[in-house]
């Protein structure tokens, strides 16, 4: 396959009917041109353009040739001013990975809001919490809660994680009310199995870092479905609070030892390293900051 800048430089040479201006069209030396007009000639075993010291003319094979250099050189053009557009302006695909609790109860629902704001994009979303290439699966961002984000990426905090030990007020009228984190092996404790801390929940207090063994009729996956179990009365969880927030300030929920605090973690939206982010990925991440707020909506009032 020939070298496609060949035939733009000859594209050029024929719009602007001069090696010189072709050559000043393009930030070039004449020479240049004048080299990739006679290796174009000799790869094609033709001659293109009859020389003379003040004109140039096109042979019939350079006629042709002209023809369909004309419309590469206006799909690179085109190709040239489409992907500037995605720099500038957001639109196209955005591909986005979300935790599932997160996913659910906070960027599905805010798409709407997004997309009406801008309508040149289009958004291909997926709820999961396994680990997912961005580069081989080909996604724009990743939204994550965790301690670790992934040193190979660009990670912007969206918010802090609060976890609140939680159980219904009837639940705490049947068992009593714990007293001291130590008192929580004596209750169903219900374990997030993706947590990393299975068989010990760690707090920070007056007495500063402990940790607790814990045990439970239930270990469960994801955030959401846990606090749907607690809501259920089936035991006490370390529950985020952008799960439970709305739960805890009608009273549905009842936080408990809060001077012992859980191990923060934070939502994170990460994207691959690059000098030029696109607008896509600026625009989404900043609308999540700005709807978020400094203070979460789902800590205000707590």
């Amino acid at each position: 396959m020939q070298d496609l800048n060949l035939f733009v430089i000859f594209a050029r040479v024929v719009e602007s009917g001069s090696f010189a201006e072709a050559a000043r069209r393009m930030d070039i030396s004449r020479s240049a041109v004048s080299k990739a007009i006679s290796k174009l000639e000799k790869n094609l075993g033709a001659q293109l353009l009859n020389r003379s010291t003040r004109h140039l003319s096109l042979t019939e094979a350079g006629t042709v040739l002209a023809e369909h250099s004309a419309h590469i050189l206006d799909e690179a053009e085109q190709a040239e001013r489409f992907v500037s557009s995605l720099q500038a302006e957001p639109r196209g695909m955005l591909k986005v990975s979300a935790s599932v609790a997160f996913g659910t109860l906070h960027v599905a629902p805010a798409l709407a809001d997004f997309l009406s704001r801008y309508p040149e994009i289009r958004i291909d979303l997926t709820i999961t919490d396994r680990p997912v290439d961005l580069v081989g699966e080909g996604y724009d961002v990743m939204i994550r809660v965790t301690n670790e984000p992934d040193l190979n990426l660009v990670a912007r905090k969206l918010a802090p994680v609060r976890r609140k030990l939680c159980a219904t007020p009837q639940y705490f009228q049947q068992h009593g009310i714990p007293q001291t984190p130590e008192d929580l092996i004596e209750y169903n404790c219900l374990d997030y199995t993706l947590s990393g801390e299975q068989g010990y929940w760690n707090f920070t207090g007056p007495e500063g870092v402990i940790a607790v063994p814990v045990s439970g009729t239930l270990r469960i996956n994801d955030d959401d479905a846990l606090s749907q179990a607690v809501l259920g009365g089936l035991g006490i969880a370390l529950l985020p609070t952008f799960t439970v927030g709305k739960e805890l300030q009608s009273g549905k929920l009842q936080a408990v030892l809060s001077e012992y605090i859980a191990v923060e973690r934070y939502v994170y939206a990460c994207y691959l390293p690059s000098r030029h982010v696109p607008a896509k990925v600026r625009s989404f991440i900043d609308f999540l900051l700005n709807r978020i707020g400094k203070v979460p909506y789902w800590d205000q009032d707590l």
